[in-house]
């Protein structure tokens, strides 16, 4: 596994975003036969190839909505009050009426060695992301054409996929040409 080199990383999201997000859009209005066997797959070959904590960019550039369940346990964890961890760290967001981190990055982030100091009660939010387990993957798709700018994991996986597809797609003209 290769530690994520985040400049490199960021010219491959600037080269292939609008690529990819079209993509996800097209398996999003057509799913692929067997999509959540294909990712399941991919899953598997991503996490062998990613490594989480030389990256860290999730925690660096996005906030995670906190749930009244994560507010609990954390503040609990930290010895405070919902109502000052909340005044402390969080604001809210009137439109899509979540509690977020005021700052970026997150205030739980080590940035030495990319850990969380809180992981072990992190919000419901960072324990399942990427998200690229989901049993449903056509319906986090909105969720991955968002991640794939801040997630090299999201970026592996729907580049793989999209690999799959294309390979798919020639081994089916290839078939039809020999039939014909």
């Amino acid at each position: 596994m290769l530690p994520v080199n985040l400049k490199d990383f960021d010219k491959k999201v600037t080269e292939n975003k609008s690529k990819l997000r079209r993509f996800l859009t097209k398996v999003e209005k057509n799913p692929p036969r067997h999509l959540d066997k294909i990712a399941d797959q991919i899953n598997t070959e991503v996490w062998q190839e990613v490594d989480c904590l030389s990256c860290a960019n999730c925690c660096k550039k996005m906030s995670p909505t906190f749930t009244s369940k994560d507010l609990k346990r954390i503040s609990a964890h930290l010895n405070m009050t919902e109502e000052e961890f909340r005044d402390k760290w969080l604001e809210y967001d009137k439109k899509d009426k979540d509690w977020m981190n005021k700052t970026q990055p997150c205030q739980f982030l080590d940035l030495k060695t990319n850990m969380c100091s809180i992981y072990e009660v992190r919000p419901a939010d960072c324990s399942g992301f990427p998200h690229l387990n989901k049993k449903k993957m056509v319906d986090y798709i909105h969720v991955h054409k968002q991640n794939i700018q801040y997630c090299p994991a999201t970026y592996k996986m729907v580049e793989k996929l999209s690999e799959r597809a294309a390979a798919g797609a020639k081994a089916s003209r290839e078939r039809k040409e020999r039939e014909a």
